[in-house]
């Protein structure tokens, strides 16, 4: 059984600088940890539109991350509705520009400074907590042993910008707006302030904008096979739209995806010193043992991607082992695939433990 998240804490960082040179005034980091602080911590970061909830389908005492073996650490990036996100930061101003490195950097505080955690057993993640997996084994390449990224990237492809370009674009039409632009907001109309979206226009762009997402999150064979009927059990496509997809959408704040979506197509771990847009710098700077897990069907995060960030780094630091699945992105996570759940804590059951018999 899972443990339970529906609480969680949080962590007061004051008013946090940007790399954007705007910040986020009384920022705070919310998170939640499982186990005993003495034990070996783990990072484990939360997704594109997760709650630190939605992260524990990999945590519990049946599986690698033991809660009695490891102390488990999830913080939210911000943007999710429970680190400072448009949703509760109370300002009539629109949200700054977030990247990775402000993210990881907030985490870094929280870990080392609150919770007095000065090194770590590993950092992983699934989706945007691979990207913020990359980025913490870049931004302090010396501060954990292992890291796995799964289903995710060290920066944000050319072509998962465009995808996420047209999701993006889906949801502002409601609000008779357009994109400003990948790694952008909205197009600011002259002399027009801010306004909230109104119940009607959310229900319109979360829709359109969980639609757009279906033809991504799975893959062709996914569907080919029937699994949204076999194993979701809806009667047919549509009631699965409806039921899955929009559902997802509409529980959504249409802001707080805007500023996780940014900062998902800005992903860049070369995008800091002292790498200063140097790829294969930032993968060479990279000294955790990295076991990297992309799905053979992700339509946004492919597998060639992953080589490529693989072939980069110092031989002996990173290896590719892929999901064997039809899932496509979903194999990674949130845990829906029994098999690929299986799959997944194997592999970092055979990482962990061969590092105890060394």
């Amino acid at each position: 059984m899972a443990p339970d998240a529906s609480e969680f804490d949080t962590f007061q960082l004051g008013d946090w600088e940007l790399q954007c040179g705007e910040s986020i005034s009384n920022a705070h980091i919310a998170y939640k940890t499982f186990g005993d602080q003495e034990s070996p911590a783990i990072v484990y970061p939360t997704w594109f539109s997760g709650s630190i909830s939605d992260n524990v389908w990999l945590i519990g005492e049946d599986k690698t991350l033991n809660p009695k073996q490891y102390f488990i650490i999830i913080p939210a990036l911000f943007g999710n509705g429970q680190s400072s996100s448009p949703s509760n930061h109370g300002s009539d101003k629109p949200f700054p520009k977030v990247s990775f490195f402000d993210n990881v950097r907030a985490q870094y505080e929280l870990v080392t400074k609150h919770l007095k955690i000065q090194h770590l057993h590993a950092v992983l993640g699934w989706s945007m907590g691979a990207g913020q997996t990359y980025q913490w084994i870049t931004q302090y390449p010396n501060m954990m042993d292992f890291a796995v990224p799964f289903c995710g990237s060290a920066k944000t492809s050319i072509h998962n910008q465009v995808f996420l370009e047209g999701v993006k674009s889906a949801m502002l039409a409601a609000k008779v707006q357009s994109s400003a632009g990948s790694k952008e907001g909205a197009i600011a109309v002259e002399g027009e302030k801010q306004r909230k979206w109104s119940h009607k226009e959310k229900e319109v762009g979360m829709k359109a904008f969980g639609r757009g997402y279906a033809g991504w999150g799975f893959s062709q064979a996914f569907y080919r096979e029937r699994l949204h009927e076999k194993h979701y059990g809806f009667k047919d496509l549509e009631s699965f739209m409806q039921g899955v997809w929009e559902a997802w959408a509409c529980s959504k704040d249409p802001e707080n995806m805007l500023v996780m979506l940014q900062t998902w197509q800005s992903g860049d771990c070369s995008n800091q010193q002292p790498y200063k847009g140097d790829f294969a710098m930032a993968m060479q700077s990279i000294r955790a043992k990295t076991l990297v897990l992309p799905c053979k069907t992700d339509l946004y995060f492919p597998p060639e991607d992953s080589e490529f960030e693989v072939a980069n780094m110092s031989p002996g630091i990173g290896r590719l082992e892929q999901f064997p699945s039809i899932w496509g992105h979903w194999a990674g996570g949130p845990g829906d695939s029994k098999d690929d759940l299986k799959w997944l804590d194997n592999h970092l059951r055979d990482l962990f433990s061969k590092a105890q018999l060394k």
